[in-house]
């Protein structure tokens, strides 16, 4: 039997991303911002964030293909822990009969603050269980909106967006090539950074920076 699980190679959308172990697999939408107790005694806003897209085929279900595109605005907050994830399994498939796994996952969030303390994790992983010629792809991208005052998405910002998540679904549930799906998910990704910075240059000017970080991390089978 193989099992094949593609060796992890560090890029620079990675690194950005601190790993922490806040969440558990499989927890998918959470959302909040609650007060929570502060060393000093006063209380201080903390935004949780957490969405997971698994998709798994094999021999029964040949095809699954999941995508998630998430929005959540927290405005103004002392700290922020958020986790983006995506997860492809095909297994037990062969090459005349083979299977096609594919979940992606983009994750938008807003925050506003001067000093908040960040926790940002991505993560994606396709992995393919004696699966010849399965194709089997995992994409996460993260976007994280820092802005000294808290930013609303106007409504031109949000059709904007919800265009590319109509885009998104038709992407996923195609049946290009994994390479070609790949190409053309990181061009969507480029295209949700493209409105969020212009979001961001209409929002109001505070004394810390505006920031709009992406994280990406994509992982398949067959490989470039």
């Amino acid at each position: 039997m193989n099992s094949h699980r593609k060796p992890r190679t560090p890029t620079p959308f990675t690194r950005r991303a601190v790993r922490v172990g806040l969440f558990a697999a499989g927890v998918a939408g959470v959302a909040t911002a609650v007060p929570a107790q502060a060393a000093t005694g006063g209380a201080a806003k903390v935004a949780v964030a957490s969405d997971h897209v698994f998709s798994h085929a094999g021999r029964l279900d040949h095809t699954e293909q999941k995508d998630s595109f998430t929005i959540r605005q927290f405005g103004k907050v002392n700290a922020a822990s958020v986790r983006n994830q995506a997860n492809a399994v095909s297994s037990g498939c062969t090459a005349d009969d083979a299977c096609r796994s594919v979940a992606l996952s983009f994750q938008i969030v807003t925050m506003a603050g001067e000093h908040t303390r960040l926790n940002a994790v991505n993560l994606s992983d396709a992995t393919n269980k004696s699966c010849t010629g399965c194709q089997t792809l995992a994409g996460a991208y993260q976007f994280v909106v820092s802005t000294p005052t808290p930013l609303t998405l106007d409504s031109d910002h949000r059709r904007q967006l919800a265009d590319i998540h109509r885009r998104l679904d038709t992407l996923t549930r195609s049946r290009i090539p994994a390479a070609d799906l790949r190409t053309r998910a990181d061009a969507l990704a480029a295209e949700v950074n493209t409105v969020l910075q212009d979001a961001v240059a209409d929002a109001p000017k505070g004394d810390a920076q505006d920031d709009v970080t992406m994280h990406r991390h994509l992982d398949g089978w067959p490989g470039r």
